[in-house]
């Protein structure tokens, strides 16, 4: 198969960190190709436009936010958080063409959503749940990076456990069993869940101790994930018949949880974003910089593989890849996305 770029519009994107917006200060990003503006409002509403001024088409978030208002900075045409243009310097009537569209925003777990799609069909609950950058239950670290490469080359690069233990020895180290051990996979109403035990693993790479993984990860359209990990003692997956340890089992360690998101900047460039942490019973805040830091070199290891596929496919781009079984996880997700896609009329 080839990497085929289809992302649907009527959902919500990851744009920011909540954290990284400050007030009265413009930041610039691109999803599907579209300019966004984001600033917050003196009352700690974020607001979005797009990030063009129709006069000469200057990026607004070269300008400078007045109250709850943009002005461009090239020649001081003001916006409202609507993106009515309610300004133009030296003269009196402004043209409706003047006005730039108006995105809605939300902010949850952490981070900034915009919907990109019809603005009637925004609804904030249809946010998928991740948990929060903020939890007290966890030590969490935040941190994204960019790559050149289209979204569905990285998100199928995070669907795909099977290169982990391969792409992965210098950074995971984790065992070929995350390979060929394969999850039970669970149909979710926008996405695919992974439900795994992995027996017989190291309890950190290189250590003589070995436990059972119980792992759960989630990915959710558009391109949410979430993985829930806890280390048992040996015996603990067949103790449990292979299913769900009970939330209450004693003896968990090394319990941690990580939520990613991979918003579509252009067609060959994303924004990848990424948490992860151990859970306060189980570690502190330098167990927490060591998970980020891992997370960080794979991640960055992935980056390389990933921007070299692309230019693999752009050099060739009628070449199919071969499926394997795998890829079993990733056809899935897609076959969900396609439905939702259907169902909003984008297909």
């Amino acid at each position: 198969m080839t990497a085929m770029t289809k992302h649907i519009k009527n959902s919500w994107y990851v744009a920011s960190w909540s954290k990284d917006l400050g007030v009265s200060e413009p930041f610039a990003i691109t999803i599907l190709n579209q300019p966004l503006v984001l600033w917050r409002t003196p009352d700690g509403v974020v607001r979005v436009l797009e990030d063009r001024c129709m006069h000469r088409f200057a990026p607004l978030s070269l300008g400078r936010c007045e109250g709850d208002r943009l002005r461009c900075r090239y020649h001081g045409i003001v916006f409202n958080t609507e993106g009515v243009a309610v300004e133009i310097p030296g003269q009196d009537e402004i043209p409706e063409r003047a006005c730039v569209r108006a995105y809605p925003a939300v902010e949850r777990h952490g981070w900034v959503w915009v919907w990109m799609g019809d603005r009637d069909r925004a609804n904030p609950e249809s946010i998928p749940h991740v948990t929060d950058l903020d939890t007290p239950e966890f030590h969490l670290g935040a941190h994204e990076f960019d790559m050149n490469a289209e979204a569905t080359l990285v998100l199928d690069n995070l669907l795909d456990f099977s290169h982990i233990p391969f792409l992965h020895a210098d950074s995971f180290g984790i065992s070929r069993a995350w390979a060929t051990t394969h999850p039970e996979m669970v149909v979710l109403e926008d996405g695919v869940e992974y439900r795994r035990w992995v027996v017989d693993e190291e309890l950190v790479p290189g250590s003589e101790e070995l436990v059972d993984v119980w792992s759960v990860f989630s990915a959710r359209v558009p391109g949410i994930i979430t993985m829930w990990n806890g280390y048992y003692p040996l015996g603990t997956a067949k103790a449990c018949d292979f299913g769900p340890p009970p939330p209450d089992l004693p003896g968990g360690r090394n319990i941690n949880v990580t939520s990613q998101a991979v918003t579509p900047m252009t067609d060959r460039t994303t924004r990848y974003f990424f948490s992860w942490g151990p859970r306060k019973d189980c570690g502190d805040e330098t167990i927490r910089d060591y998970l980020m830091a891992m997370a960080a070199k794979a991640f960055g290891e992935d980056k390389v593989m990933v921007e070299a596929q692309q230019a693999m496919i752009d050099a060739a781009p009628d070449l199919r890849m071969l499926t394997i079984t795998a890829d079993s996880g990733q056809q899935l997700y897609h076959r969900i996305l396609d439905e939702h896609m259907r169902e909003a009329g984008e297909r």
